[in-house]
């Protein structure tokens, strides 16, 4: 039976604009020049004798015939390249995590080698970023956030659950004989907000009033600050564990509390592809001792 279909190449280009609703990211995703996607485009309207996008404020918007015809090809383009890697003996191809800037900086970049020596045909392209990726748009095939309490409220993954402590720059605290309340006479630093520094000194059942702290800034850099001896960094062991081990951050104090978690969301569409499934075994799989509770190294 003969099949009416336009040249494969054009339905990568649309699908690819389609979804991200831009023709230069979907450029980038396809690693073609944007006159590329736009000259595709055009040929496939021109082949279908329809207007599939309409100019938009920002870019490109699909129209409603292009909506309807993206929500058919995108499951089609699945399909093809999921029986396509079935072939395959290994997975391969581009991942893209968009992962909380600590989790990626201090835990994701340190075992980064071993997931090349361990899939080497895959490249993983890491996003550090507070924003969260869509991940329906294809934005990212992985997410790794942090849920304050409980889980997210989309199917996904639970990556790490460590408790909070507080941490500073060895020497920082010269008087061994400190009470725990005389922390909160220094700088403080913190790795979420609103002020966790609060919700500590309730754990620690400590009837004192905590100063507010004007100084805010992004959790990357109150780890680095703290590490730097500008401050006491209260914040979470799995993010904390290579400056423990590495002799630049020592824990100030032995209590702690456990609030929030971080976890990894799977595209749906893109959570048919082996590559983007091998890499969420992987990341699972290799991040296993920071559920455990034992701080251990992951890896």
């Amino acid at each position: 039976m003969s099949r009416t279909l336009p040249p494969l190449n054009a339905l990568r280009a649309f699908e690819a604009a389609g979804r991200h609703q831009s023709f230069s990211r979907a450029a980038d995703e396809l690693g073609v020049s944007h006159s590329a996607i736009s000259r595709h485009v055009r040929g496939l309207e021109a082949r279908l004798g329809v207007q599939l996008f309409r100019e938009a404020a920002r870019g490109v918007a699909l129209s409603p015939e292009g909506q309807h015809y993206l929500q058919r090809i995108t499951p089609a383009l699945d399909v093809i390249g999921e029986a396509t890697e079935g072939l395959a003996d290994a997975p391969a191809g581009r991942v893209v995590v968009n992962s909380e800037p600590v989790f990626a900086t201090k835990i994701v970049i340190p075992i980064l080698a071993k997931f090349q020596q361990d899939l080497p045909g895959i490249e993983l392209r890491l996003v550090g970023s507070n924003d969260l990726a869509d991940l329906d748009r294809y934005e990212a095939d992985l997410a790794i956030r942090y849920a304050k309490t409980g889980a997210l409220d989309q199917p996904s993954d639970l990556l790490s659950d460590a408790a909070i402590y507080p941490f500073a720059a060895p020497g920082y605290l010269k008087d061994d004989k400190l009470r725990p309340t005389d922390l909160l006479e220094r700088p403080l630093l913190r790795d979420r907000g609103p002020n966790i520094w609060i919700d500590w000194v309730r754990h620690a059942g400590f009837d004192v009033e905590v100063p507010d702290n004007p100084w805010r800034m992004r959790a990357a850099l109150a780890l680095e600050a703290a590490v730097h001896g500008a401050g006491i960094y209260l914040g979470a062991s799995d993010g904390t564990y290579l400056d423990e081990t590495a002799g630049r951050l020592v824990r100030v104090s032995d209590v702690g509390f456990k609030q929030g978690s971080f976890h990894l969301l799977t595209s749906g569409q893109a959570g048919r592809r082996k590559a983007v499934r091998q890499v969420r075994s992987w990341l699972l799989e290799h991040t296993q001792a920071l559920r455990s509770g034992k701080n251990q190294p992951i890896g």
